[in-house]
């Protein structure tokens, strides 16, 4: 049989798009929801310079600063963690999150705050609340959270 190079680029496409498949299982997708543009960018930031020296884990940012677009766009069984931000404007973050656990029973939830909260009453609460950000935070602490929520 005669290979054409037509043949030749179909196959090359299909090994790159099952290797492509196969490299984005990797990725983990989170969600940061908070209504400072200045700490969604940041966490963005940080979460994408620690995706570009790390061969093992990538992580998928999205982030929305308005929790009404962010419950618009949420997607059941897209998203592997969520960092909530507890005082929302116009909603607060436990609001959020009890919308998005109606969708989505297995999506893993970070609160964050700037403020003081009862950890033990928010997991009991909460159980999908795997873990409590207080900011301002420290960006490693923060990288490292996640990496420990998504494994």
């Amino acid at each position: 049989m005669i290979t054409t190079s037509r043949n030749r680029i179909n196959r090359t496409s299909r090994i790159d798009a099952a290797s492509k498949r196969k490299k984005e299982q990797f990725w983990k997708r989170i969600l940061i929801t908070d209504d400072d543009v200045d700490i969604t960018t940041t966490f963005k930031i940080s979460i994408d310079y620690a995706n570009s020296i790390s061969n093992n884990r990538r992580i998928e940012v999205h982030r929305h600063n308005d929790p009404s677009t962010a419950l618009s766009e949420f997607q059941s069984n897209f998203f592997d963690l969520l960092l909530i931000d507890i005082n929302l404007l116009h909603m607060n973050g436990f609001q959020v999150c009890e919308k998005i656990l109606e969708l989505d029973i297995n999506v893993r939830v970070c609160f964050m705050s700037s403020g003081e909260i009862n950890r033990e009453a928010l997991r009991e609460i909460y159980p999908a609340a795997g873990c409590f950000i207080k900011k301002p935070v420290n960006l490693n602490y923060l990288i490292e959270r996640i990496k420990a929520e998504l494994d």
